[in-house]
């Protein structure tokens, strides 16, 4: 059988393309001070921006989990009046530019806020007000993800489930969720890793004050003013945290 010829007419312009994509990371790690790394991420103020990051990113993505899962059950599952256009506006923030999704967190949970004259407390410009924001920008991905899940799912188990009697939540609970958990999963790591590299919103919404909101991209985005190299290091973490999500998504939940 003669080899088929290449069209290189598609394959100059994709091998550009993944050298645009490409070369960027590839000057990040030609340029980082590999002498110095370890010490540099041994400083005090880059570990502590490392566990702000992870702490907020965690606690987001269960809240995440608590609201969007359920959100993504509904959307999948239930048939009502204006289903698309909530679909619709689940999915705003994945287009929203997130300084705009910033300023509308603001108005609605700032001291004058439509909600903040209301809560008695003030959610900008706090830690809480970091674990907001990330939930905000990064909600969407989990529930795209389930309700992919769930539609992909064969109902005809929930439907044994229920002729035998069983309660709609106990069916969800031990036999829907089992059923779409490498969504779930791969949901929720993706929605873990987008709040990690959250930047625009919290920066709006809860500042950059180190120790309380200063989480890994707003530590990049200062050192890079006064320390490249410093700005370089923390980079260089965000994205070896980056490959290891994408790597073990490709490898357990990605077909």
């Amino acid at each position: 059988m003669a080899r088929a010829r290449l069209p290189w007419m598609l394959v100059v312009p994709a091998v550009l393309g993944v050298a645009f994509l490409v070369l960027p990371l590839a000057g990040l790690l030609v340029r980082a001070p590999w002498s110095t790394l370890l010490v540099r991420l041994a400083e005090p103020q880059v570990l502590e921006a490392l566990r702000l990051s992870l702490v907020t990113a965690t606690v987001a993505t269960v809240v995440c989990l608590l609201f969007g899962v359920p959100l993504a059950w509904l959307l999948a599952r239930v048939t009502f009046p204006g289903r698309r256009v909530v679909r619709a506006l689940v999915t705003v923030p994945l287009v929203l530019p997130p300084v705009v999704g910033g300023v509308a967190l603001l108005l609605v949970f700032g001291r004058r806020g439509l909600i903040g004259e209301w809560l008695g407390f003030s959610l900008p410009f706090t830690t809480a007000g970091v674990i907001v924001a990330e939930a905000f920008v990064a909600m969407p991905f989990l529930v795209i993800s389930v309700e992919g899940a769930l539609r992909a799912s064969d109902q005809r188990f929930e439907e044994a489930a229920a002729t035998l009697g069983a309660s709609r939540w106990t069916i969800f609970r031990r036999v829907t969720l089992p059923l779409i958990a490498p969504g779930v999963v791969a949901g929720a790591v993706l929605c873990w890793a987008r709040a990690l590299g959250e930047f625009g919103a919290t920066i709006t919404f809860a500042g950059n004050f180190p120790g309380k909101t200063q989480t890994m991209p707003l530590a990049v985005y200062l050192a890079l003013e006064t320390e490249p190299e410093a700005a370089i290091v923390l980079s260089l973490v965000l994205l070896a945290v980056s490959v290891v999500i994408l790597a073990s998504l490709r490898d357990r939940w990605i077909s």
